[in-house]
Parts: C-alpha cells; sequence; structure tokens
C-alpha cells in the first residue's frame, strides 16, 4: 500500500540536516536524470542541492540510500531557494511512497533525531571528579 504523507499546518515535521553526506538519484518524467545531494530531510520533503534547477511542479522519482535501507519515492518540485553559480537548492515534497519506504525513512529519521538530541547531553554529562 503506498503512503500519501499529509501536511499538519499547524506543526511542522522534524528535519534532520544532513549538510549533503546523502546522494540521490533524481529522474524527472521525461527520462531526465539528474544527481543530486541531501541537505535536510524530513517524512514530508527535503532541500536538494542540484547542478540546474528542475521546474517548479515537476513530479519527481528520488531515490537515496539510509542505513535503515533504500528509499524510493514520489516527489514535487517546489520553488528554488538559492542559486548559486554551479549549483541551486531545491525543496522537494513527497507526494508518495511505500508503505516500506515511509517505514525505512522514518527509521532513519527517528535515528539521526535520536542521535542529534543525545549527542549534546552525553557530552555535558560526564560523571563529577570524587564520584
Amino acid at each position: 500500500m503506498t503512503h500519501f504523507p499529509l501536511n499538519n499546518a499547524n506543526q511542522r515535521s522534524p528535519r534532520v540536516q544532513l549538510n549533503g553526506s546523502v546522494a540521490a538519484a533524481v529522474m524527472a518524467e521525461g527520462g531526465q536524470r539528474a544527481r543530486a545531494k541531501i541537505q535536510s530531510i524530513s517524512v514530508n520533503g527535503g532541500l536538494l542541492q542540484l547542478q540546474h534547477e528542475l521546474s517548479i511542479g515537476d513530479f519527481v522519482e528520488i531515490a537515496f540510500h539510509t542505513r535503515a535501507g533504500a528509499i524510493h519515492g514520489m516527489a514535487e518540485m517546489l520553488q528554488p531557494t538559492r542559486k548559486f553559480q554551479s549549483a541551486c537548492l531545491q525543496p522537494f515534497r513527497f507526494i508518495a511512497l511505500g508503505d516500506d519506504d515511509h517505514r525505512k525513512l522514518r527509521m532513519a529519521l527517528d535515528t539521526a533525531l535520536d542521535r542529534s538530541f543525545l549527542d549534546p547531553v552525553s557530552e555535558q554529562l560526564q560523571t563529577p571528579p570524587g564520584f
């Protein structure tokens, strides 16, 4: 069964900042392919760094790998947020994910959010001298 992410206008989904550490393959409707780097991601979508912007409203397939496994979904490209000489940052929103892909994405996000939440705390929670 396919999962269709729903936006809750009252609460924004937690995002994980990847800063380009995860590569993604993007395929547009006409078969045009692009390589991208994921800057940030949530269960509803994310931000890609692309060499060339894609048309706003284009429906694309996005595939990338996580520790939880490969994820493949359909997405809609949104208005680019920044343009540089050799790249652009362009957000997307997921419009359809298979149940397995949705589960793997949630697992990967939960793991990353747990790690980013606990890491700064664990550095501060050191055993005081004398214990």
